[in-house]
């Protein structure tokens, strides 16, 4: 007879971070995660810029605070709390998609904030779209630079954490599909 501890339930990790280029999906698959587990979820973006996209002094510490739970789900992301959240995750999922899929993503995404005037984290909003132009770190740009090196930033955190479980994730189908299976309790779908 199975233990009430050998419920799908139990056995579904707890501490989850979803990492992957920017545009990529990182904030929409970690608010399904937290759907479907019920642990809460925290976008990183939030705690990270304050107004006028300056960067909060309390980053650190909310990062370290909000993963100090028994469980949550978050995004990988910013080097100042990289480490902190890789060493308390028990999962790692990567969404390794396509240069062209992120790149499609995060240009429609940033021209529908733009022309939305849509408001972000703590009164942002999306620069003009000019910007690309003159911004190095302007969003579309950044996520096609630094596209190629998530990879390698996911595999050195598996090397020198053995306790953490890497998903590799290539297309959202097999996104729906590791949320199904993970979460097969979640009766929202």
């Amino acid at each position: 007879m199975p233990h009430a501890a050998d419920s799908p339930r139990d056995r579904a990790p707890r501490r989850i971070l979803v990492a992957g280029a920017s545009g990529a999906g990182k904030s929409t698959l970690a608010r399904q995660i937290a759907a479907a587990s019920g642990l809460p979820f925290q976008e990183i973006d939030a705690l990270f810029h304050g107004p006028d996209w300056t960067p909060r002094p309390s980053f650190v510490a909310d990062v370290d605070a909000f993963t100090s739970q028994p469980g949550w789900v978050t995004e990988w992301q910013y080097d100042s709390a990289r480490e902190l959240l890789a060493d308390r995750a028990q999962v790692l999922v990567f969404l390794d998609y396509s240069r062209a899929r992120v790149m499609r993503q995060v240009v429609a995404r940033t021209v529908r904030r733009r022309v939305r005037r849509e408001e972000l984290w703590n009164g942002n909003l999306e620069p003009s779209l000019t910007t690309i132009f003159s911004d190095p770190e302007h969003i579309i740009r950044w996520a096609w630079n630094t596209h190629g090196s998530r990879g390698e930033l996911v595999a050195d955190a598996a090397r020198r954490r053995p306790h953490l479980e890497v998903v590799l994730l290539r297309n959202p189908r097999e996104a729906e599909a590791w949320l199904a299976t993970t979460y097969p309790f979640h009766s929202g779908r």
